[in-house]
């Protein structure tokens, strides 16, 4: 069986979002950053797209979810 493909791009849509999330967290908390006083609005900025990015992806995988749930209830 083939996956399918909206699941599959929400899915990875998640996993892109959840791991820029991670590199911009490590920006932030890195230790030479906060001692030398970088500007950290960019990484802060890039953490509100990432989670808007997760949350789009999440609704795909919902409504995907609730397609194949839909496919499903079907009587043949």
């Amino acid at each position: 069986m083939s996956t399918i493909p909206a699941l599959q791009s929400g899915l990875s849509g998640i996993q892109s979002g959840i791991q820029s999330l991670n590199r911009n967290a490590a920006k932030i908390a890195n230790p030479e950053a906060i001692q030398s006083g970088a500007d950290l609005t960019e990484p802060l900025v890039n953490m509100l797209l990432d989670k808007q990015q997760v949350q789009a992806s999440a609704k795909v995988v919902e409504a995907s979810s609730d397609m194949i749930g839909s496919i499903l209830d079907i009587k043949v």
